[in-house]
């Protein structure tokens, strides 16, 4: 064997070992990927924290925000979603964690919202009760002439409502939705003053 031949040959075994070796070198990689990612199925991390091994502990979380299920509006099921949702947690994540389907998780989570919008309406409904300041404002009103009625039945009952004109006016715009269109109020409304003089505005129902 010439010169030549005998280089070309320790070439080509030159290339087979960096090939072996590259082929190593990824073979262990994708090892030690399949070993993070079945750790990481076993931790329930905050999807997109940099700590991607922090465990939450939802039985605590409950516990430090104190839930009670027996005074709650929502069931220890649904208190545990959103808990884990507002976390970051994604729902197929949650589904792996509590043993169900995705599909299970969103109703689970639908429920949950639903009964907690539920819950701040009977207690808005309750605070406007307990008003001590109530104004109903009628269909047709110049939204314009809002802060004064309010403002007078503010003074005839000693409260202070914490709103200027124009705040006020735009609380009972954004309140009202569309039954307020530019300065025309279309639909009733009751414009109510806690004694601590927060402006609550509800449409009264048809």
């Amino acid at each position: 064997m010439d010169e030549a031949d005998r280089d070309g040959d320790e070439r080509g075994a030159v290339d087979d070992a960096d090939e072996s070796d590259v082929n190593d070198e990824g073979s262990s990689g994708g090892s030690s990927a399949s070993s993070s990612a079945s750790k990481s199925a076993s931790t329930a991390p905050v999807d997109g924290d940099a700590d991607a091994d922090a465990e939450i502990d939802v039985d605590a979380v409950l516990s430090e925000t104190g839930f009670d299920p027996d005074e709650s509006v929502l069931t220890r099921r649904q208190a545990e979603v959103l808990a884990l949702r507002e976390r970051g947690l994604r729902q197929s994540r949650i589904a792996s964690m509590l043993g169900t389907s995705r599909a299970n998780v969103s109703s689970v989570e639908s429920s949950a919202r639903r009964n907690v919008e539920k819950a701040r309406e009977t207690v808005a409904f309750a605070e406007a009760l307990a008003a001590p300041v109530q104004v109903s404002v009628e269909e047709g009103t110049d939204l314009y002439d809002v802060p004064k009625q309010v403002y007078d039945a503010c003074d005839a009952a000693g409260v202070k409502a914490n709103r200027t004109a124009p705040e006020l006016m735009k609380s009972v715009s954004d309140a009202a939705g569309d039954a307020v269109q530019g300065r025309e109020v279309r639909e009733p409304l009751l414009v109510g003053v806690t004694a601590s003089g927060r402006v609550q505005v509800r449409r009264s129902a048809e």
